[in-house]
């Protein structure tokens, strides 16, 4: 089997070269195009997970032989989680080269950010299977690589930070609003307003409910530590 151009010019940006074209085929078939002949990828996904897993806890245990589990655990969320697969994607350009059923590829399906961080863990599965792991852990490293070293500061949550902020001031806890909805149905673009019950406010848009809040609750620390 030889692969079409588009996707020879994705294993130059993904860093492999399969030896099993099937795998990396396999990887970026989305259900919505799979077929008794053609198996989709969620199969590769549950394993790449792992596979993303585990590298990224070794690299983190290496890297910093002194931190304890509580240090490593929020960089390793942060590393893993499905936005964080998401935007690798997006560097890579992977959504190009989904194969999607009309249906998906008509309601965006190349931007859909869990489309994407499954896509990508799948991605990793099939360098896993057609090389192994050191290879798949490899490849890994070269993709996430400034994130890892940029990761204690990515690795605090916004809404956790400010959840914590207002009870070191005996505070209730933040509540966040939707005031906004806009954008088609296939790609909607939500605005979140986050308040403290000592009046300040900051609103955030995002493609996702959870992304606004975090970008809301990120800008409102900023805000107050900042003195403003």
């Amino acid at each position: 089997m030889k692969l079409a151009a588009e996707l020879k010019a994705f294993e130059e940006r993904l860093g492999h070269r399969f030896k099993v074209p099937e795998h990396l085929t396999r990887a970026v078939t989305h259900s919505s195009f799979s077929s008794a002949t053609r198996p989709d990828n969620q199969r590769l996904e549950f394993l790449g997970d792992r596979v993303l897993g585990l590298s990224m806890a070794e690299a983190l245990f290496e890297a910093d032989t002194d931190a304890s589990e509580g240090q490593l655990a929020p960089r390793f969320n942060a590393l893993v989680r499905k936005e964080t697969c998401a935007d690798i994607a997006r560097d890579i350009d992977l959504g190009t080269v989904l194969k999607l059923g009309r249906s998906e590829m008509l309601s965006g399906g190349r931007r859909k950010e869990a489309l994407l961080a499954d896509a990508m863990e799948a991605v990793i599965a099939a360098v896993y299977k057609d090389a192994g792991f050191d290879v798949a852990k490899a490849v890994v490293l070269k993709l996430w690589g400034k994130r890892i070293k940029t990761v204690d500061a990515d690795s605090r949550d916004p809404k956790t930070a400010l959840q914590e902020w207002a009870q070191a001031r005996k505070q209730q806890p933040p509540i966040y609003a939707e005031v906004k909805r806009s954008g088609p149905d296939h790609a909607p673009v939500f605005t979140i307003e986050v308040q403290l019950q000592s009046g300040q406010t900051m609103r955030a848009e995002a493609t996702s409910k959870r992304n606004a809040e975090q970008a809301a609750a990120k800008a409102l620390l900023d805000q107050l530590e900042s003195g403003q």
